[in-house]
């Protein structure tokens, strides 16, 4: 955050409602706002300006600020955009010192997150969406960088540093967005360079190893280019001990550098340019030993080994003679056009290609030579473009037009590297799988094509009217093959049977899904006053079916086509600002019905993961979110919801190991993985002159969320307790002059310990990722 930015929130100017009026005019007199309206596309635009009434009025003490985002590719505040929609500027992520995609289910409402490393990721909105580590298939919430799609979750896993702002939709989307998603989308938008220069260097140390480094760099190239960069380094040594060798784990080094260029001769005109890369070399993904299941088979094959998991989740310790570890390397570039025509026709036309890297290394989670290294490593690529064509602003029928093209190649292998005690802890015959490797790889292509477009009718001065509709086209071709085991001893008989069993050749030939997804959205928006605002919508929105690229168990080839995910929509709404523009006080009905919910399931004889269609879903609920400034410099934000998220008809799902049976019947169960039917998040902000041009402040917020299942077993082994997480800073910094920033932070500052996200593991039992323990830190930022 930048000192001027501080300065100037306290003055509320009355002149806001004037600049959003007139902002093609203004957009062209200066370079600075045309570096603003350098994107107005599906980026968050990067500003914010005071409300009107706030500054109407001089006795007023506080006042929500109003957000402008392009959401319809349009700039207009948030509050006037029927959907339901979070957004979150520099200033809630910085004061909260969330910089990571995995942390924002803290501030951002119905948002569960699950990871244990960069590939096994999910983001899940209103509980859809937990279906993380699977190579043949999107998610089902939609994440963009810079109005970029990113195909995997976990291409989000890296410190997002120079954000300025993101958004949060909730629901299906498609009709405007690159992507077609069923359950929502988040929508990051960084920092633009500026025509101004902007220059900072910020250092964060803490416990556990903690340390980071932050460098920006902004300002004028020429009188038409703008340029920025930044970079960050991190460090943590980790919070789980190995009592092994006594080191701490679930730690590791991230970096990474982020380049742009703005090409702005004139108000007709503009070009960004972005590359950036990033990498990871971490421990991250250690996973702690949480339940043995009812029969406690897991530990009584351990002792036949000679050894025993730390038992005790708490502790917050494992046991293991290698460790677990990942490697990440990724980047990309893309470039962002925008050409204004003399109609006021707005044309965008977006490139961009992605790579993403990634290597683990993970052990049985013993202290013992049973299992070396598992996993599954990936290579992916991805190519889009993206045509846009808006309409001018204020007719009576404001139009976007557009066409996306997407193409992917991804690689993996799934290997395994036994050690000489597998057989005697597996149980096998002697011989079967000690010392035995085996390598799985798998290919994927992906070509998608979509036709898209929506219009806004004005139907009067208070109702607006839109529909939009998405045609998407998607052919996906793959092929996985298994190679014969190598090493081990020469077996026979039921040894040469296991080990064929379980590592045996195989080829999948030649796999191939093609399928047509539309995508549909009607809405109306109502003015019953002026700061209120009503709205419904009924939408309907599909994701294609994937591939797995993993052998499968007993299901054979048909199993790894996994099919289309159906959404059917319905909100009702209603966003307010009150009190003298001091409130802000929206709220929804949702209820959402999704045939062929696409969730992860584990196979036990094949001992992985594997993708699956689970039945029909039904989630509804409401939402609720407030801002509050009761005195000036105080912001108080808040947002719950109640999610009743059930199985409309799933009775092939995967049984508990508490259950008889292979398959068992959840149909009519609140049983969706992750998906607690309460959350709620409340973040404080607070700043006071506490002497000339100095200023101290204070952030805090806390976390809830609800009790709710981990894996899609359903098992009562595998509940994840409810928990909540609570967050503080406190700080001082310049408001003139030379410009500093130190401030003292705790995170999970109660000690809580808690789970974020729970995984089968073998013989019935179940490991976990455990949140970080309270850690106390300082951070330190200058601009110069």
């Amino acid at each position: 955050m930048h000192h001027s930015r501080h300065r100037a929130w306290p003055t509320l100017n009355a002149a806001a409602l004037a600049v959003l009026a007139a902002w093609p005019a203004w957009a062209q007199a200066s370079d600075n706002a045309i570096a603003v309206a350098a994107a107005p596309s599906a980026a968050v635009i990067a500003s914010t300006v005071a409300s009107t009434e706030a500054a109407a009025d001089a006795d007023i003490v506080g006042a929500v600020q109003t957000v402008l985002v392009t959401t319809r590719r349009r700039v207009e505040s948030s509050q006037n955009v029927p959907t339901p929609m979070t957004v979150l500027g520099d200033d809630a992520l910085d004061g909260n010192r969330l910089y990571r995609v995995q942390e924002l289910q803290q501030l951002l409402p119905s948002t569960t997150i699950n990871y244990v490393h960069a590939r096994q990721m999910s983001f899940a909105v209103r509980g859809l969406g937990n279906n993380p580590a699977s190579d043949g298939l999107e998610g089902s919430v939609g994440i963009y960088l810079d109005n970029v799609y990113l195909a995997r979750p976990g291409m989000a896993a890296f410190d997002a540093l120079d954000v300025q702002q993101l958004e949060l939709l909730r629901g299906p989307q498609g009709t405007l967005f690159g992507k077609n998603t069923t359950a929502g989308v988040l929508n990051i938008a960084t920092k633009k360079p500026t025509f101004t220069p902007e220059r900072s260097i910020e250092l964060a140390g803490g416990q556990y190893g903690y340390g980071q480094g932050k460098l920006v760099l902004s300002g004028p190239l020429s009188d038409s280019v703008a340029g920025r960069l930044s970079a960050y380094k991190t460090h943590d040594d980790g919070y789980i001990t190995n009592r092994h060798n006594g080191d701490k784990v679930q730690g590791g080094d991230r970096q990474g550098v982020r380049a742009q260029a703005l090409y702005a001769p004139g108000p007709a005109f503009n070009l960004r340019v972005i590359a950036d890369y990033n990498e990871e070399h971490s421990n991250n993904g250690t996973l702690v030993f949480y339940s043995a299941g009812p029969s406690g088979r897991a530990i009584a094959q351990a002792r036949l080994v000679g050894t025993s998991p730390v038992l005790d989740p708490n502790a917050r310790a494992v046991d293991l003679d290698s460790g677990s570890s990942v490697t990440v390397h990724q980047g990309g570039i893309s470039a962002e056009a925008n050409w204004t025509l003399a109609d006021d026709t707005r044309l965008t036309a977006i490139s961009a290609w992605r790579y993403w890297n990634f290597t683990p290394h993970n052990e049985d989670g013993l202290p013992v030579p049973i299992t070396l290294d598992v996993g599954a490593s990936a290579r992916h690529k991805q190519f889009s473009q993206e045509l846009r064509w808006a309409t001018p602003s204020g007719r009576p029928v404001e139009s976007v037009f557009g066409a996306y093209y997407y193409y992917q190649e991804l690689d993996n292998n799934s290997f395994t590297r036994n050690g000489p005690l597998a057989d005697i802890y597996n149980g096998n015959p002697a011989g079967a799988w000690a010392n035995v490797s085996s390598d799985a790889p798998g290919s994927l292509r992906v070509d998608s094509y979509a036709l898209f477009a929506q219009s806004t009718w004005h139907a009067t001065p208070l109702l607006d009217l839109t529909a939009g509709v998405r045609a998407s086209y998607e052919d996906k071709s793959a092929r996985v093959v298994r190679h014969a085991p190598v090493g081990g001893a020469a077996v026979t008989g039921t040894a040469l049977a296991a080990r064929n069993g379980r590592f045996g050749a195989f080829d999948s030939g030649d796999l191939a899904l093609r399928q047509a997804s539309p995508t549909a959205l009607l809405s109306a928006g109502y003015k019953a006053a002026r700061e209120v605002l009503l709205y419904a919508s009924v939408s309907h929105g599909e994701k294609s079916g994937g591939i797995n690229l993993a052998v499968p168990g007993s299901g054979g080839v048909a199993s790894m086509l996994v099919g289309a995910e159906r959404a059917n929509a319905l909100e009702l709404g209603v966003k307010s600002t009150l009190l003298e523009n001091r409130l802000q006080l929206n709220g929804n009905l949702f209820a959402t019905v999704v045939h062929g919910y696409q969730s992860n399931a584990y196979d036990p004889i094949a001992r992985s993961s594997y993708l699956t269609n689970a039945g029909d879903v039904r989630t509804r609920g409401v939402e609720v979110e407030a801002i509050v400034t009761p005195v000036r410099g105080l912001t108080v934000r808040a947002n719950g919801s109640f999610n009743d998220a059930s199985y409309l008809k799933y009775t092939n799902a995967p049984c508990a190991p508490e259950r008889a049976g292979t398959f068992c019947d959840l149909s009519g169960r609140n049983a969706l993985v992750n998906a607690p039917r309460w959350t709620g998040n409340v973040a404080v902000q607070y700043g006071q002159l506490v002497a000339v041009g100095l200023q101290g402040y204070v952030n805090a917020n806390y976390a809830y969320r609800a009790s709710t299942y981990g894996t899609l077993d359903a098992s009562e082994y595998a509940r994840i307790p409810a928990y909540g997480v609570s967050n503080a800073s406190i700080g001082v910094r310049t408001t003139n002059g030379a410009a500093w920033d130190v401030s003292l932070w705790v995170r999970n500052a109660f000690d809580k310990q808690y789970y974020t996200s729970l995984w089968n593991s073998g013989f019935g039992s179940y490991n976990a990722v455990i949140g970080t323990p309270r850690t106390v830190g300082i951070t330190g930022r200058y601009d110069f």
